[in-house]
């Protein structure tokens, strides 16, 4: 992994935040207010579209796997225009939706053809997306020398900087282009969400010659699996007495070990059996899938190390997936009008997730840290494991807070007789679901900023856009495991007492709030697993790297010179 040496830094953060920005606003607002565009125009049943909701957003998150192995985000992006251009054609066509419903008249719902075209501009975005997620965060912090101390302290606040711009973005687009959605129109609803993605493409190039890039250094994949059928080979081969006696080769590895070379540590140590050399090895060249460099076998251990930490915090993710299918519904039944004609639109109630989220970001790297800084002598005030466990307790206690609020709900339609009628207003304040929105945008500030700078930094520095990937992995898990929630509720609670938790039509009758408090139960085990994995988590082993060790080597010579 050499490095193409350009400008990188603060002076190309203008162009990669802007366009941050444009690809946000396209993808956020071609999302945002799907579960209406869903439910209001193509007709499908509530728990229907909320699954194709949490689908799209678990294909979306899986998809960056692929994009870490390509690692190409402009091939991403034409996808996504692809994409979004194909839906936004289906909301001019009338013949690409069901007719619009006529008061007296069954809804007619999307046919297979009308559906199968959703489905392909969902798939091709969702694509699209993959190209970008885990390239553009990694790319943003490779910007800064991790071998200059002052630029490095700089890369753990890029990523304060780059959700603040993200969120920044899904503002707006909950506001703006939602309420284009809702009273223009979604040919122009989902039309300016794709000239926003262009925005993004043009600023991605005029940065290009300032760049910092890191040359690839052969498929992280291949590594892995190399190390795997080195040590299975040498399964019989019996360990060597001294740890210092494993195979190692600073050539071999000087392209994947510029930042720090990984030293040996003692857990897995079958996996050790790779780097032992044997009189079959040649160790001036040798055969990857015979033998590895201790530094490679470590980085597969540190992977391993990884995924438990990784496992907790798809469960943060299944709650909120809620914030954006049935929270959004249950806001649309609520009294929404702020005056006598202007209401605000479902959808834009996640307005207060993310100037929540705004604000907790603020607050966390002007006032926290530096507080936190005295106590714990830690240059980021707190470790990013503690980051997230916060982001945990705070996602625990919206989804309390959601459970009581929808049973608060349910009580005002019950006493003003609104539970056979699902599409009237209930006369109760949609502003009685802000403090759920707002507790989700703490727990999104401090759960997934705290979740990048971990996989940023425990993960191998030639793997950094693969961790990435698995960030957006466990939200894709986290969106099926929603889905798979929703439709095992909905199958089973409907032979309880006859009532169906989460019923397809009207949900005054539904138990929407056994369902919040069914996952937050779930979450409070997963928080207690949580810190058992913080307990026994064991953090990356480096030593000085390549250019650290150079830099030292000439430091000596200036100074003999200067003597």
């Amino acid at each position: 992994m050499g490095i193409m040496k350009k400008q990188g830094g603060m002076i190309t953060m203008p162009f990669i935040l802007a366009n941050e920005i444009g690809e946000k606003l396209a993808v956020v607002g071609f999302t945002t207010n799907m579960i209406s565009y869903l439910t209001s125009q193509l007709h499908l049943p509530i728990t229907k579209a909320a699954n194709t909701v949490t689908n799209f957003g678990g294909t979306a998150a899986m998809t960056p796997l692929l994009g870490a192995f390509i690692a190409d985000s402009f091939a991403g992006r034409f996808w996504t225009v692809t994409g979004m251009t194909l839906l936004t054609i289906t909301t001019i066509v009338p013949n690409l939706r069901p007719p619009p419903y006529r008061n007296g008249e069954a809804r007619k719902e999307a046919d297979s053809g009308q559906l199968a075209i959703l489905y392909v501009s969902l798939l091709l975005t969702a694509i699209g997306s993959g190209g970008i997620r885990p390239c553009v965060i990694s790319f943003g912090a490779d910007q800064f020398d991790e071998n200059d101390p002052n630029q490095k302290k700089l890369t753990w606040k890029f990523f304060n900087w780059y959700y603040f711009f993200m969120g920044v973005s899904i503002l707006l687009s909950n506001t703006v282009i939602v309420y284009v959605q809702d009273n223009v129109g979604w040919g122009w609803g989902l039309g300016i969400p794709s000239m926003a993605m262009a925005f993004s493409i043009i600023t991605f190039v005029i940065g290009y010659p300032l760049y910092r890039n890191l040359n690839p250094a052969g498929s992280p994949f291949t590594r892995l699996v190399q190390v795997v059928v080195a040590a299975y080979r040498k399964r019989k081969v019996a360990r060597v007495s001294d740890d210092s006696l494993l195979y190692e080769n600073a050539e071999i590895d000087a392209g994947i070990s510029l930042g720090g070379k990984l030293v040996h540590t003692q857990s897995m140590r079958f996996l050790d059996k790779g780097s032992v050399v044997t009189q079959e090895d040649d160790p001036k060249a040798p055969n990857p899938w015979k033998l590895s460099t201790v530094h490679r076998v470590e980085e597969l251990k540190t992977l391993i190390r990884m995924t438990p930490i990784w496992a907790a915090g798809i469960l943060v993710i299944t709650a909120a997936a809620q914030q954006n299918t049935f929270a959004i519904q249950q806001a649309k039944s609520m009294n929404r009008h702020l005056t006598k004609n202007f209401q605000i639109p479902a959808a834009s109630m996640s307005v207060f997730t993310q100037a929540s989220m705004l604000v907790t970001i603020v607050f966390y790297d002007r006032i926290f840290v530096p507080v936190a800084r005295r106590f714990t002598g830690l240059e980021r005030g707190i470790s990013y494991l503690t980051r997230m466990g916060i982001g945990f307790a705070a996602s625990l206690l919206s989804t309390i807070v959601a459970g009581f609020i929808e049973h608060r709900r349910k009580n005002a339609a019950s006493a003003n007789g609104l539970i056979n009628r699902p599409h009237d207003m209930i006369p109760i304040s949609v502003f009685w679901l802000m403090p759920q929105y707002c507790l989700n945008g703490v727990a999104e500030a401090f759960s997934s900023i705290g979740h990048l700078e971990f996989f940023y930094d425990q993960a191998p520095e030639s793997m950094r856009s693969t961790s990435m990937a698995l960030y957006w992995l466990s939200i894709s898990a986290g969106s099926y495991m929603s889905t798979l929630l929703v439709t095992l509720v909905h199958k089973y609670s409907a032979g309880m007492n006859g009532s169906n938790w989460l019923p397809d039509d009207n949900l005054n009758r539904g138990k929407l709030q056994y369902f919040y408090w069914l996952v937050a139960f779930l979450q409070f085990l997963n928080l207690i697993y949580y810190v058992f994995c913080t307990k026994i988590y064991t953090y990356k082993p480096i030593r000085a790297g390549v250019i650290e060790e150079i830099r030292l080597q000439e430091d000596v010579i200036e100074l003999k010179n200067h003597v």
